[in-house]
């Protein structure tokens, strides 16, 4: 059982409506104590309540509590994480009571709060980011030309391409235009970056070194199988993100990699095959809009919501539109895909 801490420090008067909503929520303890706040020119003392959770309930219980302090003049929420608990705590099947929450198609997940700092730390573009591109693209290069399965793999996981495209789809999910921005930003100038790079040592390096790599040549065409590879990789990541399980996304990078088509793409401009590039521009696009689809799809289907309703309204929007685009582009991409291996 995933565990969580919901801390809040707020008003002594909000104290008694804490403890309330603990016990609606089925919250596995709730603990109480008082303190002086330290700042400067604060007098009143503030109440901590600890509130003990597991992922399933976190998030309904978080959004109650949210709007029964937000109108005091002094609090806040904090979410620590729990590596374990002495006594051990009993699983209970008993269901959640809830207020404005609906019900999850899938087993719950961490917050969206803590989701959505992790999603902006992946769409964040900045000097570390176009510093990890341009690494992972030499490195990606080297593998593939050498046909080095190893190298390759390495490049893989370095590469951070996977983040601005789940920071996207989580962006969507939840309508937050900022968010949406970034990523798409941050997704453009690491691909641009990929693509300069391998343009240029596209055109310094002699076609047959290209051409006679087995591993470069598989990155210049795509079939339904890695549609499908896609699809599954991309829910894959949101499963494990969510889940709070964050060491399986190695595995994502690898199994749907962007780094390595999207070399492979710069590589075959640069050598003016525009027949192979062509193939490797179907995957490296077949890889995006399938992980973004399976990914939006998840993050729907596990409950994450906006908190109010207006600014779900506005997701719902937001929904249509992407999944429209996405749909379309996938049909797209099958129907060139098909046409392409008949």
């Amino acid at each position: 059982m995933s565990l969580r801490i919901i801390e809040i420090s707020a008003p002594e008067k909000a104290s008694d409506k804490i403890e309330t909503l603990a016990e609606q929520y089925n919250a596995i303890d709730c603990w109480q104590s008082n303190r002086k706040s330290w700042l400067p020119g604060k007098k009143d003392e503030r109440f901590t309540s600890r509130i003990l959770v597991n992922v399933d309930n976190q998030q309904d219980l978080l959004d109650a509590l949210q709007r029964a302090v937000s109108k005091e003049d002094d609090w806040r929420i904090i979410l620590i994480p729990v590596e374990a608990t002495i006594p051990k705590t009993e699983n209970t099947d008993e269901k959640p009571k809830k207020e404005n929450g609906k019900p999850k198609i899938m087993g719950g997940s961490i917050t969206r709060e803590e989701l959505l700092n992790d999603m902006e730390a992946g769409a964040r573009l900045n000097f570390d980011f176009l510093l990890m591109v341009f690494l992972s693209a030499v490195v990606a290069g080297i593998g593939l030309i050498e046909s080095n399965v190893a190298v390759i793999i390495g490049a893989m996981v370095i590469a951070p391409l996977l983040g601005p495209n789940l920071a996207l789809a989580f962006g969507t999910t939840l309508g937050d235009r900022d968010l949406i921005f970034n990523a798409i930003k941050t997704n453009a100038a690491g691909l641009g970056l990929t693509l300069l790079i391998s343009i240029i040592a596209g055109l310094l390096i002699p076609v047959d070194s290209v051409t006679t790599s087995s591993e470069l040549m598989d990155r210049t065409g795509v079939n339904f199988a890695g549609i499908i590879l896609a699809l599954a990789s991309g829910a894959a990541a949101v499963l494990s993100i969510t889940a709070g399980v964050s060491s399986a996304l190695v595995g994502v990078m690898v199994a749907v990699a962007l780094m390595p088509p999207a070399v492979a793409l710069g590589l075959m401009i640069g050598e003016f095959r525009f027949d192979l590039a062509y193939g490797a521009a179907l995957l490296l696009a077949a890889n995006i809009v399938s992980v973004n689809l399976a990914a939006q799809t998840v993050f729907y289907m596990k409950g994450i919501r906006p908190r109010t309703w207006y600014e779900e309204k506005k997701s719902k929007n937001a929904i249509i539109l992407h999944n429209v685009i996405w749909i379309s582009a996938l049909i797209i991409l099958c129907a060139l895909i098909w046409v392409k291996t008949t």
